[in-house]
């Protein structure tokens, strides 16, 4: 069974290589040594201390896993070579949110890479999927729970 591609823009590549390296080379090593604190404390049976650690520490094991497995069905989106006729992921886009009478900027990434409070959505969130492949001048409709949305696009660029 193939896994599904990942789609991360080269930013969100690189930002996950690096965490993947500060896991691997200095979060592995610091909760080493609190385990090894720990269990010089004795008694490891009522040890809290020795407990957390070793949650930690196989918090960051899972978190490595993960990011191997995103890392490893990573497809690169090269945002100096996406189109600004139409919204794909990649692009950024200013867009007027017609309830709110406000205008919006942002970036369209993969899931992996979403963040709203950056202004990254990603391409498979109601926003996001309703407004890929949309033009300049498109308003765009958009269900979501607390009912329709409408844009429209004002830009569309890198």
């Amino acid at each position: 069974m193939t896994e599904k591609k990942i789609v991360l823009t080269y930013e969100g590549l690189r930002k996950l290589e690096t965490e993947l390296q500060d896991l691997k080379t200095v979060r592995r090593k610091e909760v080493a040594e609190k385990i090894k604190e720990a269990r010089g404390q004795g008694d490891l049976s009522e040890n809290a201390e020795y407990d957390a650690a070793k949650e930690e520490q196989a918090e960051i094991e899972t978190r490595i896993v993960e990011l191997e497995k995103i890392l490893r069905n990573a497809q690169v989106i090269d945002e100096d070579e996406v189109g600004v006729d139409e919204i794909n992921i990649g692009c950024k886009v200013k867009i007027w949110d017609m309830e709110l009478c406000q205008e919006l900027d942002y970036a369209i990434v993969g899931s992996t890479e979403a963040d709203p409070s950056e202004g990254k959505i990603s391409n498979e969130s109601p926003v996001g999927a309703a407004l890929m492949g949309h033009k300049v001048g498109d308003v765009v409709e958009v269900e979501v729970p607390e009912g329709k949305l409408e844009f429209k696009v004002i830009s569309i660029y890198r």
